[in-house]
This record gives C-alpha cells, sequence and structure tokens, in this order.
C-alpha cells in the first residue's frame, strides 16, 4: 500500500504521525541529561546556589533543543533511514559468503548506528556517518549446502545524540554453498567398461589405438585397417589380405550415493541436536559433499560419466553422465543433500546402471550402510566406501564418553566387516584426508596389476 504527500501533510496537521514518517525516540543519553539539568537546577534552588541552577539551565536547553522529535520528523518528512541487504556482484571464494548492504539514511540523521551478526560470528557494532553508501559484508565458513548468513540492525541517531529512529533489522537471504573439489589424480574404475567410444580401452573388438592383432581380412573390416606389409610377407599374390585389428575405447560409468540420513559433528553433545553446530568445524555431510565433489571432478576430468543419488531422500536420482556442464549440476545436487527426519530404512538399495563403480559416502553408524555394500558387491558392482565421520573431540561426561565407546566399537566392527569382503575404506576426515587421493591412486595401481580390488594393508589401514 502506498501513500501520497496529501496523507501525510493531513496526518501531521492533526497532530499524527504521517504515514511512512520515521520514528524518533528519546535515547538513554537524553534521559540522563534531562535528569542532570533537573538535579542540578533544583538543587541550586533548594540551597540557594544561583550559580549551580545556572549550571543545570544550559544542559536542559540542549537537551531540549537536540531531542525535538518533531523538528526532526519535519526534517526528514519522505521517508526513515533505508536499508537492504543484497547478494554480492563479484563472485565469491570458496568458503566464502558475501553480501552488500545499501545504506540510506534520512536528512534528519547525523550518525548510522550499525550493527551484523551472522552465526557463529561475533557481532560487530560500527557508527558511519551519514549519507548514502554501499557496504561490502563477508565471512569465512567451511559448512556447505544451505547456510544461514547476515542479520543486520540500522539506526540512524539524530542531533547530539538525544533522538534515535527505532532499529530495524534485515536479513539476507540464505545462501546455499557449492562444495569446493579437492584434486585426486586417477581414482579406481569399474572391471567392466561399457559404451562405443570413451578415453579407456576395453577389452572388445572396435575402433581404437590399441593394437589386438594382425587377422585374415573378414567381411565387414574396414579396407583402412589393411596392413600391406604383413600382406606383402605373407601373399605376395595378394591371395589374402590381413588386417590390422585394435581394441575398443570405451568409458567408464561411477556413481555417487551420499548417506545424508546424519549429519554429525565432531562434538558428541550436538548429537542429540540441542547444541548449534560450529561453523569452522565440518560435519560428516560436508565431508560427505567435499569427498564426492573431488571424485565427480576427477571422474568428469577423465571424460567418464558420473551420477549421483541420496540415501535420505526420496527423490529422482541424477542419471550418469559426462561434461562439465553435468559437474555443475551434480555440485548443485551435493549441496541439496541434507538430512530429512529421522533415519529410515530403505527397502532396497539405489539401482546402479551395469557395471558402474558406486562410491558410498557414509559414516557407517548403522547397518544399513553394510548392507547396501554387500549388496551391490553382490551383484557385481565394484564398491568404494569413503568414511566420513569427523574426529570426535575428546568428552568429559561419563555417559557420552561410554555411549561412544559402545558406538565406535559396532562402527569398526562393520568397516573390518566391509574389508574382510574385499570393498576399500578410505577416511576422509582430519589428517586422512591428504591421504585419501594416495589411496585412490593405490587401487587404481593394484587393478592394473589384477591383484584384486585393493592391498590388504589398505583396507585395514583405513579403519579407525
Amino acid at each position: 500500500m502506498s501513500f501520497g504527500a496529501g496523507e501525510r501533510e493531513d496526518a501531521r496537521e492533526r497532530g499524527l504521525r504521517g504515514p511512512g514518517d520515521p520514528v524518533w525516540r528519546r535515547t538513554p543519553h537524553a534521559v540522563a541529561g534531562t535528569v542532570v539539568g533537573l538535579v542540578l537546577l533544583t538543587v541550586g534552588l533548594l540551597a540557594g546556589r544561583p550559580d549551580v541552577a545556572l549550571v543545570g539551565v544550559p544542559v536542559l536547553l540542549g537537551v531540549a533543543w537536540t531531542g525535538r522529535p518533531g523538528a526532526l520528523t519535519e526534517a526528514a518528512p519522505d521517508r526513515a533511514t533505508h536499508h537492504a541487504l543484497t547478494a554480492a556482484d563479484r563472485p565469491a571464494a570458496p568458503g566464502e559468503l558475501a553480501a552488500v548492504l545499501t545504506l540510506e539514511p534520512s536528512p534528519g540523521v547525523e550518525v548510522v548506528h550499525l550493527r551484523v551478526a551472522a552465526p557463529g560470528h561475533r557481532t560487530a557494532e560500527v557508527l558511519l556517518a551519514p549519507g548514502p553508501r554501499m557496504l561490502e559484508l563477508g565471512l569465512a565458513t567451511v559448512r556447505t549446502g544451505p547456510q544461514p548468513t547476515f542479520v543486520a540492525d540500522v539506526r540512524g541517531v539524530g542531533a547530539g545524540g538525544a533522538v534515535a529512529e527505532d532499529a530495524e533489522r534485515t536479513a539476507a537471504p540464505e545462501r546455499l554453498v557449492l562444495p569446493a573439489a579437492m584434486p585426486l589424480g586417477r581414482v579406481p574404475l569399474p572391471a567392466r567398461l561399457r559404451g562405443l567410444t570413451g578415453p579407456h580401452v576395453s577389452r572388445r573388438l572396435g575402433d581404437g589405438g590399441e593394437l589386438r592383432d594382425v587377422h585374415l581380412f573378414t567381411p565387414g573390416d574396414r579396407l583402412r585397417r589393411i596392413d600391406w606389409r604383413t600382406t606383402a610377407r605373407r601373399s605376395p599374390a595378394l591371395e589374402e589380405l590381413y588386417v590390422r585389428r585394435t581394441y575398443a575405447t570405451a568409458e567408464a560409468t561411477t556413481v555417487l550415493v551420499v548417506d545424508s540420513r546424519d549429519d554429525v559433528g565432531p562434538d558428541l553433545r550436538t548429537w542429540r541436536g540441542n547444541g548449534p553446530l560450529r561453523i569452522d568445524e565440518p560435519t560428516s555431510l560436508d565431508l560427505a559433499r567435499h569427498a564426492a565433489a573431488s571424485v565427480a571432478s576427477a571422474v568428469v576430468t577423465a571424460g567418464d560419466r558420473v551420477g549421483l543419488d541420496d540415501l535420505g531422500r526420496r527423490r529422482r536420482p541424477l542419471p550418469p553422465a559426462a561434461g562439465r556442464r553435468h559437474l555443475r549440476r551434480v555440485l548443485h545436487g551435493l549441496a541439496t543433500c541434507s538430512p530429512l527426519g529421522a533415519p529410515a530404512r530403505r527397502l532396497r538399495p539405489p539401482r546402479l546402471p551395469a557395471d558402474a563403480i558406486v562410491y558410498l559416502f557414509t559414516t557407517a553408524l548403522d547397518d544399513e550402510s553394510l548392507r547396501m555394500v554387500r549388496t551391490w558387491h553382490d551383484q557385481g558392482h565394484r564398491v568404494v566406501v569413503i568414511d566420513t565421520l569427523p574426529a570426535i573431540h575428546p568428552v568429559h561426561e561419563v555417559h557420552l564418553r561410554l555411549a561412544w565407546r559402545v558406538t565406535r566399537m559396532e562402527r569398526d566392527d562393520r568397516l573390518r566387516q566391509m574389508a574382510a569382503e574385499g570393498v576399500p575404506v578410505i577416511a576422509w576426515a582430519g589428517d586422512s584426508r591428504a591421504q585419501a587421493g594416495a589411496h585412490l591412486e593405490a587401487l587404481v595401481r593394484a587393478s592394473e596389476r589384477h591383484r584384486g580390488p585393493a592391498p590388504a594393508g589398505l583396507a585395514s589401514g583405513a579403519t579407525r
């Protein structure tokens, strides 16, 4: 609803505040000045000290002159101090949230009092000179996914600090922080490759660059494949032709499965959902997003296809595809992965494409992850488990320490069972994150040497 200038004039003639006029109130400084002036004036009159009474008169006159809400309202009849929080135009660096605060103080304001708060950060308070301006705000965070940002309280202060506008609060919209990828190099591939073309050499005949053998010409062979040197050596009369046969190229299919049914931090006291999670400590879901983004980036860089599925939400999975544009869709899907209600048990694991390798990012806090890994492994899929449980802080409460001891023993049993069944387990928390790339490279070399999915020492050493 909008108001015209006539409505504001009518309201002022009746002694009321017009629509859109700023609301000025006396500050504690004005109240304190009034009290001091009255005390001096009263003491001077009662004690017969005109000099003391005269000291209080300027104080009262100064407060009365500077604290005239009506006069200040007439100085700014059209609007109060206006401010707005918007997203920053410049691209934010990984782990940085940026916003722009626009300030337009009213003409009656001499000082602008600004208070900016953000979750997990100390509140900042500043005093600004009047005048339109744009302030850039920024904060650092290691958290990903939907994150709250800034809350700003703005108040205009009048002459002498005797009166001030009512503080107005504005909040920046929630931002979706995409996970950043870590360079990994080579990552494990499926045991069998599919597709008619791709960056890898398959075990079937077709167009490719790796020589398989030299064979007699048969119907269907291309003429450009004829090896004239071999033909001249073996059949000088050209009664038979020989062709060079090569291995076909193919692509690998990778499916990322994120176990977002729970999101726990390194502080056990927050697992009950009572305390807030710190923004400088990544949770299990933050580690899962980072690990999945790193694997997806490595797969797309190699020219292969990657898909995404979420165990915490019943929604259509992101089908495998290749390309940088698809990688951005995967990163956006990872950022939107979040727990929904209590962890539920799925009737069946997510369906995977044939001959696909699956990366499961889980905390292994229940038997659901072990059941899915066994199902995929029995179906012939190659499975790599990424342990995303953060390093737990020491606890002093006896009941929490006992509960964590039991939970950790059960979790270690699950990870050992996975490793015993030939499923490698790689930790992604703390110092283990820097060694994750080397562990994945070791899995690639092991598969190239046909020594099974993982070295025995790697699978057992990755568990905690």
